[in-house]
């Protein structure tokens, strides 16, 4: 009942201390039981006067032998301590037969005891990690108890008719009543009963190692007895009773609200300036373009033109957005286009293959051929290079996850140039990216009309949290989970196909230790509709994979074209992105780091120019694939991906 009204009292959102107490049993300090196991024995030196009547002809060496091993124990050690003591005393037997051996008659000899001891073994007790592994040492005092052997003497099978003579059951002459040698071992205690139980089991596995150190059995000759111990014991004792005080549990308290936008209707007309991967990726098989990428014929190049490639192609600019991706895959048809009026511009095709240079040539070939038999390009003016890995590779020392996905973006062909004309504003030199293609369009839900759910406190009080939002015929919706404090909603990811919607918010935090917070609120969700004309400007940047420095190669772009392109009293909105590979968290922190490099950038060169009118959103979204602007499935989508995109909005 405790624990129920426990989670209802956190279900209500209240912050709320309690001391609950529970009957609890220590582990016990002594324990009794009885170990039991199997003695290996191991013979060695030399045995030949078994006793003052009988000495054989011939010495024996080497032997061997399994015996019992079974006694009572105690043990005593402080719970969760590292030391302890052990004490075992019981039967002890170190029977065995030694090797045959052969008599000067060539008579076969056999020879065999029951060698056993009453055995007393003290030992100290370590824990050093303090768990159930432990390993012990100490002295072994043993008392004879059985010192009989027999033996055999055969016939020499070359005199069939000799007689053998009766086997001999006597006892070793010489025989030390008393042995004191040592031991080592080791063991696990696996605990057999809970701690709300006051007698408490313990089973151990052992093993042991006595060596022949003092362990010669008699007082003549040579021979020694090594021996290793495999067995278990059974223990048990009775726990201190104890009442466990559970810490002081305080629900943590976090500010959660939802703010969900009238979204008054305003129809934005967005000039975007989309940024131009240099790079034409190839299947994994094939030296061929893929038929992916827009590839014309001859009579088609006439009336091709780069500013009119979104011509028929989706007008979605909202999620995975097709019509970038459409004029992404006209990279050849634009450079093209833009090779063929610029008479004096030069690229470098630089194939990179995980099979080798010569593969990754075939591929920049393929590149070459098109733009010369397509848009009559000048051979002279497109050189190719092969590589076994890109320049600025995906692939990076010590990655070890989705490799296949990271070499997939590697098989490619960068496209490299030192002409001004091809290249972005302010870039030089062969690692600069393409001039931007500039696209005109309609954008359909801007991100201020996104319903905002803020978490303040959740990254210090949880692990993650979720949304659970149910609309007024009781359908459920999840969205999450989120580690960041807030997490945007498009309408009409929330309302589907509808146009306005009530709906119940639960927000469902997970703290660190595994317990559930959970918040509540209702909000109204009305669906962005477009209708007064509104201007607004779009630019995107592109990153390398897990790069969020690659900022450093944009700072003048940001700084001298975007920077003066922002409205007086205007708001800029910053989204990071990243694609999917990697860990989740990572990426996010990753998405905001590369936002927030944009956001430093933009921020100085307004100070610069005396400006402080302007206010920025920043945000990160990871690689939450219902916010990300391309899909994941292929290189040229990923690369995409790890983007920032920068929203210039006029003030109202």
């Amino acid at each position: 009942m405790k624990k129920i009204l426990f989670i209802v009292l956190i279900a209500l959102g209240f912050q709320m201390s309690s001391l609950a107490q529970e009957t609890q049993y220590e582990k016990p300090t002594w324990l009794f039981g009885v170990a039991a196991g199997a003695n290996f024995n191991f013979y060695r030196g030399t045995t030949q006067r078994l006793n003052k009547n009988l000495t054989v002809p011939t010495a024996f060496h080497d032997g061997d032998g399994i015996g019992l091993f079974a006694a009572p124990l105690v043990e005593y050690h402080f719970p969760d301590s590292v030391w302890g003591i052990m004490l075992q005393t019981g039967y002890d037997n170190r029977q065995g037969d030694w090797d045959p051996v052969t008599s000067p008659c060539n008579c076969p000899m056999d020879l065999s005891t029951d060698l056993s001891y009453i055995t007393v073994e003290p030992s100290l007790r370590i824990a050093p990690f303090k768990n159930g592994l432990y390993i012990y040492g100490g002295p072994r005092l043993a008392f004879n108890l059985d010192k009989s052997f027999t033996y055999e003497k055969g016939t020499n099978p070359d005199i069939p008719s000799q007689i053998a003579d009766p086997a001999v059951n006597e006892d070793f002459g010489d025989i030390e009543s008393t042995i004191i040698s040592m031991q080592i071992g080791a063991g696990f205690d696996i605990p057999l009963s809970s701690n709300t139980q006051k007698t408490q089991f313990v089973l151990s596995p052992f093993v042991s190692f006595q060596p022949y150190f003092g362990q010669n059995p008699r007082a003549t000759e040579s021979w020694n007895i090594t021996t290793v111990r495999v067995g278990a014991a059974l223990k048990f004792g009775h726990g201190r009773k104890i009442v466990v005080e559970e810490a002081e549990v305080v629900v943590p308290i976090v500010g959660f609200t939802v703010n969900s936008p009238e979204n008054i209707p305003g129809e934005r007309l967005v000039t975007e300036t989309f940024p131009l991967r240099n790079y034409v990726f190839f299947e994994k098989e094939s030296t061929e373009i893929p038929s992916r990428y827009v590839l014309l014929n001859k009579d088609e190049v006439k009336d091709f033109k780069e500013d009119q490639v979104e011509v028929n192609t989706p007008k979605d600019l909202s999620g995975r957005s097709k019509r970038e991706m459409r004029i992404y895959y006209n990279v050849l048809n634009i450079l093209g286009d833009r090779m063929e009026k610029n008479p004096s511009s030069t690229i470098t095709l630089v194939g990179s293959s995980e099979k080798g240079p010569e593969d990754g040539t075939l591929m920049a070939e393929s590149a070459k051929k098109y733009l010369v038999d397509i848009f009559g390009i000048d051979a002279t003016r497109i050189a190719v290079e092969g590589r076994k890995e890109p320049k600025i590779p995906s692939l990076k020392s010590g990655v070890t996850r989705e490799l296949d996905l990271l070499l997939e973006g590697d098989r490619r062909v960068s496209i490299e140039s030192n002409s001004p004309e091809l290249l972005m504003e302010f870039q030089t030199g062969p690692n600069a990216p393409l001039k931007p293609v500039q696209i005109n369009g309609i954008q359909e839900a801007p991100i201020e009309s996104y319903v905002t759910f803020k978490a303040e406190g959740a990254q210090e009080a949880f692990s993650s949290w979720k949304l659970e939002l149910t609309d007024e015929n009781g359908m459920v919706e999840n969205f999450g989970p989120y580690t960041e404090e807030e997490a945007r909603l498009p309408g009409k990811t929330i309302l589907g196909t509808n146009t306005e919607g009530d709906y119940k918010v639960k927000m469902v935090g997970t703290t660190k230790d595994g317990g559930i917070v959970t918040e509540e609120s209702n909000i109204n969700v009305v669906l962005w509709t477009p209708s007064e004309l509104e201007e607004g400007m779009r630019f995107s940047i592109l990153y390398e994979f897990d790069d969020s420095k690659a900022i450093a190669m944009y700072e003048k772009y940001l700084t001298q074209i975007v920077a003066p392109k922002i409205p007086e009293n205007g708001k800029v909105i910053i989204h990071g992105y990243t694609d999917v590979i990697g860990e989740t968290d990572y990426n996010q922190k990753l998405s905001l780091a590369r936002a927030n490099d944009v956001k430093t950038i933009l921020e100085n060169a307004l100070s610069n120019e005396n400006r402080s009118d302007v206010t920025f959103d920043v945000h990160g979204s990871g690689e939450d694939e219902s916010a990300a602007p391309f899909g994941n499935k292929l290189p040229e989508e990923r690369a995409y991906n790890r983007t920032v995109v920068i929203d210039l909005i006029p003030a109202n």
